[in-house]
């Protein structure tokens, strides 16, 4: 018997059924996503915890469409609130949901651009 033999590799996962609650869940995270507001929302958070006055001017939307829009992120998971004061800051969820929204981005620059802002650094 190899190490290797005890160790799940993609393969494995790719081959294991995926349960019914895992992919409704994907597909809730993936329909919140699909909303161009929701994603700019999405896309500004993760500089790091902003409030509703801030997110409003950045992604240009009337108050109460991003306060609809931030709690819809908030009740899926996406994000999460701290109260500070009469602020209520919002932030990313975890690391996860950041690595969603910025490969989704990501893959959108790529269908974009034949020359993607995130990959300056690798030009020479």
């Amino acid at each position: 018997m190899y190490a290797r033999d005890n160790v799940a590799d993609a393969e494995h996962v790719q081959k294991q059924a995926i349960r019914d609650a895992v992919v409704e869940s994907a597909t809730v995270t993936l329909g919140m996503l699909a909303d161009a507001t929701r994603l700019r929302l999405m896309a500004h958070l993760l500089d790091g915890e902003q409030d509703v006055t801030a997110l409003t001017g950045a992604v240009g939307a009337a108050r109460p469409a991003v306060s609809q829009h931030l709690a819809k992120l908030r009740l899926t998971g996406l994000v999460t609130v701290r109260r500070e004061g009469r602020r209520a800051l919002y932030v990313v969820a975890d690391p996860h949901v950041r690595r969603l929204v910025t490969e989704a981005l990501r893959m959108a620059e790529h269908q974009v651009s034949d020359r993607p802002a995130h990959h300056a650094a690798d030009r020479p």
